[in-house]
C-alpha cells in the first residue's frame, strides 16, 4: 500500500465552502503541510461546488511542490442539483463513462496526472460492482489512478464491491462524538482485510454543538489537558489514533496553527483508562 500522511489535509474548507483562499494563500497552506510532514491532501469532485479541485490545481502549478512529494486523493460519485450541473435532484451515479470521465476531470482540474486513491464518495442502491470494477480497472491501466477505495461504506457495501474488485481504503465519519464504525463491524474489517482507514470529521460535534455530553467530556478535557500538557483537539485526535485501526484522520481546518497541531497529536501516547474515562464521558455511562 502506497504510503500516506498519518494526519491528511482535507481541503473542502479551503474554497468556495469555507476560506476561500485565494492562489497564493492556498500555495502557503500547503507549503505549511510539508513542513510538518502533513503530504496527504483529500478532495472530493463536489467540494465548493465543483470548484475546488480546481483551485487547488492553479495552486499547486504556480508552487514549487513536485509531485512525487504528495499524495492526492479523491472522491466521485455524488451528483448535487448546481448550475454547474444539468441535475434534476440530488443523486448517485456510479455508471462505468461517469467514474472514468469523473477521474478525467479531477486529473485535469488538480493538473495532475494521476491520483494516489479513488474513493467511491457514498454507497448507491444502484451500484453495479461490476461496471465499477471496468471504470477502475481501465483507470488502473492508464495510470490515471493507483488505488481505489470507498467512503462511508458499511462492510456488507465493501463486500459486495469486492465480489468485482478490491478495497484498499474507506473512509467514514469517526470521533468521540460519533463512533458507531467501532462498534458495527467497519473499523474491524479495516484490520481484517488491511484497508486504510480514515476519519472525516474527527473532531466530532465537540467544539460545534452544546450537550450534556460535550459538557460532560470538557470536564474530562480540562484535566487531560494539564495532564498531557496539550490543547483539546489534540486530546480529541488522540483518543481516534488511539484506534488499532491505525486510523488517518482527515483534518478539515484551513488554519495553519490547527495544522500543525493536528500533526503533533501523532506522538501523543494516550492512557488506556484515560481512553474509556473519555468514552464513558460521551455515552454517559460505564461500559458494560
Amino acid at each position: 500500500m502506497l504510503k500516506y500522511s498519518r494526519i491528511i489535509a482535507g481541503t473542502m474548507t479551503w474554497g468556495k465552502w469555507g476560506k476561500q483562499h485565494s492562489t497564493t494563500e492556498m500555495i502557503s497552506l500547503m507549503n505549511h503541510c510539508l513542513e510538518y510532514n502533513i503530504t496527504t491532501f483529500d478532495h472530493a469532485d463536489i467540494y465548493g461546488d465543483y470548484t475546488n479541485e480546481e483551485d487547488f490545481g492553479k495552486a499547486f502549478k504556480k508552487s514549487a511542490i513536485k509531485r512525487e512529494d504528495i499524495q492526492l486523493i479523491s472522491k466521485c460519485g455524488i451528483q448535487f442539483d448546481v448550475k454547474e450541473r444539468s441535475n434534476r435532484v440530488k443523486h448517485y451515479d456510479y455508471d462505468k463513462d461517469y467514474i472514468v470521465s469523473s477521474v478525467e476531470r479531477s486529473l485535469k482540474m488538480l493538473q495532475t496526472d494521476h491520483l494516489d486513491m479513488l474513493l467511491l464518495h457514498r454507497p448507491s442502491p444502484l451500484m453495479n460492482p461490476s461496471e465499477i470494477a471496468e471504470a477502475i480497472d481501465i483507470l488502473k491501466n492508464d495510470g490515471k489512478i493507483r488505488q481505489f477505495g470507498v467512503s462511508n461504506f458499511t462492510p456488507s457495501q465493501i463486500q459486495l464491491i469486492e465480489k468485482e474488485i478490491q478495497v484498499e481504503a474507506n473512509q467514514v465519519e469517526f470521533s468521540l462524538s460519533s463512533n458507531t464504525v467501532m462498534n458495527d463491524g467497519t473499523l474491524d474489517d479495516c484490520i481484517t482485510f488491511d484497508r486504510l482507514a480514515m476519519s472525516w470529521s474527527p473532531l466530532g460535534n465537540y467544539f460545534r454543538e452544546e450537550s450534556k455530553a460535550n459538557t460532560r467530556i470538557k470536564k474530562v478535557l480540562v484535566d487531560f489537558s494539564k495532564k498531557y500538557d496539550v490543547t483539546e483537539d489534540q486530546l480529541l485526535l488522540a483518543w481516534i489514533l488511539k484506534h488499532p485501526s491505525n486510523i488517518h484522520p482527515v483534518v478539515g481546518t484551513a488554519t495553519p496553527k490547527r495544522l500543525k497541531l493536528a500533526m503533533d497529536a501523532v506522538s501523543i501516547d494516550m492512557d488506556v483508562q484515560d481512553w474509556f474515562i473519555l468514552l464513558e464521558a460521551n455515552e454517559g455511562h460505564e461500559v458494560a
